[in-house]
């Protein structure tokens, strides 16, 4: 037993207690060192040649927040990284390069900058390059949260990597047209996205049909929310994917949220002022903004791109979202 008064007032705080720190991680630097631990480490002794954002506030040294992990992945011409499982999700942002792909659950899903590609929990992945270039990316995972809730699951696949068991993008090819088969299992209205693959080409063309459908909203500019096509959901349980175009010279409001996010400059550049400190950022990188921090955008002389991962679907199903201007 123990007294709660003594604890009372910390335990029931006025409002959140923010240890991780804004933070910006700049392309220019990240690149050469993920080509130099190119030339340094195999993706046959890494299993996974990363780098990750590592948050200086996070206790565990693991978070670009309190619960998002984040990171850039480097796979070079004829390499493969084996394949796996695990219980935390996992997203892909494409940065550069093309010739690359994720093979889920027997699925072959190429990859090109700009698309996003999905890694459920516990499904089967591996990575390959067929081209001729260095394919990088960005990484986002729940592994902070799945720590802290003591959930980690890891098996290694029996082989190195998946023979493909389905026809080649057959999520987009079904999912993706909004053709369910009647009786497929995996397309449910809970749970995460049956589609694994979203092109950048759509996207950026859906961005455009909202800037000439609506004006663009004072805190967020023109957004888009990326869906569960079975739902109208988040893509994963534990993370949702947002990408959000700013006119050139629009600047938003500044708000705050409990939930925390990740940033990756798509295209065009800008800056970021978040919690009083101005960030300024350009294409490839990456940005924390962690939960309660306030926080606001704007682009420069032309449009800016955002791709960003947050926590929110997490916060909104327990019932504990909450924004403030």
């Amino acid at each position: 037993m123990g007294p709660l008064w003594e604890v009372y007032r910390d335990l029931m705080g006025r409002s959140p207690r923010r240890q991780e720190t804004p933070c910006l991680w700049p392309w220019r630097t990240v690149r050469p060192q993920l080509l130099r631990a190119g030339e340094m480490v195999s993706t046959a002794e890494a299993e996974r040649r990363v780098l990750m954002f590592l948050n200086p506030g996070n206790p565990f040294r693991t978070g670009a927040t309190q619960t998002l992990y984040a990171a850039a992945q480097l796979i070079l011409p004829g390499e493969s990284a084996r394949a796996h499982r695990h219980s935390q999700g996992a997203l892909r942002f494409i940065i550069e390069g093309r010739g690359a792909f994720t093979c889920v659950n027997g699925e072959k899903l190429a990859m090109f900058p700009g698309d996003l590609v999905l890694t459920p929990s516990m499904m089967w992945h591996d990575h390959g390059n067929e081209g001729s270039e260095a394919v990088m990316w960005l990484d986002g995972l729940d592994i902070p949260l799945a720590a802290l809730l003591n959930a980690q699951f890891y098996e290694q696949y029996p082989s190195e990597t998946q023979l493909p068991a389905a026809p080649a993008a057959r999520t987009e090819r079904i999912f993706g047209k909004a053709l369910f088969p009647a009786a497929a299992a995996e397309a449910t209205a809970d749970g995460d996205s049956p589609l694994w693959a979203y092109r950048w080409e759509a996207a950026r063309d859906a961005l455009e049909c909202l800037r000439r459908s609506a004006a663009p909203d004072p805190f967020d500019g023109h957004l888009l929310r990326y869906t569960n096509p079975a739902s109208g959901g988040e893509v994963l349980n534990t993370m949702g994917c947002r990408l959000q175009l700013l006119p050139p010279g629009f600047e938003t409001r500044s708000h705050r949220h409990v939930s925390s996010s990740v940033y990756h400059v798509a295209a065009g550049s800008g800056f970021s002022v978040l919690d009083g400190q101005r960030f300024d950022w350009q294409k490839g990188d990456t940005f924390a903004v962690p939960t309660w921090c306030p926080h606001q955008h704007a682009a420069a002389s032309q449009d800016a791109v955002l791709f960003s991962l947050t926590d929110a679907p997490l916060f909104a199903k327990l019932g504990l979202e909450r924004s403030a201007a």
